[in-house]
């Protein structure tokens, strides 16, 4: 166990606001940090790897999982499961790993709860009409499914305000370094650096 605990971070925003590729991008520059994996209950997706992406299980699986008290959070979107398994999150951050859960909004609610310090990250796009093209570009989704994933964006990201970070995903590039930032303060606020005192002043 590490002597300094891990930062734990949400990172919520609408489909297709591009968490995957800003997470991406992320952890292959930073070393110290990792994404825990989710636990589904949708089809995979071309592309996606079972445990890499998530772990995809069917229902009865995902509720047995609830149902033992083995999930940190979870919540069900367009007629889906999504949720955190909460060993692997807590046994990276004893170690000293920065953890961020993509999860949704909804599930935000409750890992602030249960985690008072946690960093909350908002990822929002430019605009509706280029989250739409996103979506669209996955050829995934009939046009109901894509109306109603549209009609949930604008919800969530009403809920922007109850997060301490708001990212604009117009540039990939642009949204790592805003990442990188935050994490960088977190790093340093005093909060996580009490220890620091007693450090320096040999507890005079």
């Amino acid at each position: 166990m590490s002597d300094k605990k891990g930062i734990l971070i949400i990172l919520s925003g609408p489909s297709g606001s591009g968490k995957d590729t800003v997470l991406n991008e992320l952890v292959a520059r930073n070393d110290d940090l990792r994404v825990s994996i989710s636990m589904t209950t949708r089809k995979m997706r071309q592309g996606e790897t079972d445990g890499v992406n998530y772990y995809f299980v069917d229902r009865d699986y995902f509720e047995k999982k609830v149902s033992e008290g083995k999930m940190l959070e979870y919540a069900e979107y367009v007629g889906n499961y999504y949720g955190t398994p909460k060993a692997p999150v807590d046994e990276m951050l004893n170690n000293g790993i920065n953890v961020v859960l993509e999860i949704e909004v909804q599930g935000a609610d409750k890992i602030r709860k249960m985690y008072p310090d946690v960093v909350s990250v908002f990822l929002m796009p430019p605009s509706l009409s280029t989250l739409e093209s996103r979506i669209r570009m996955r050829g995934t989704e009939d046009e109901e499914t894509i109306a109603n994933r549209l009609f949930i964006a604008q919800q969530e990201i009403r809920r922007a305000d109850e997060f301490g970070y708001v990212i604009v995903n117009d540039t990939v590039s642009e949204a790592v370094e805003s990442f990188e930032t935050i994490i960088k303060a977190e790093q340093l606020k005093f909060s996580r650096n009490k220890h620091l005192i007693s450090e320096v002043t040999g507890n005079v």
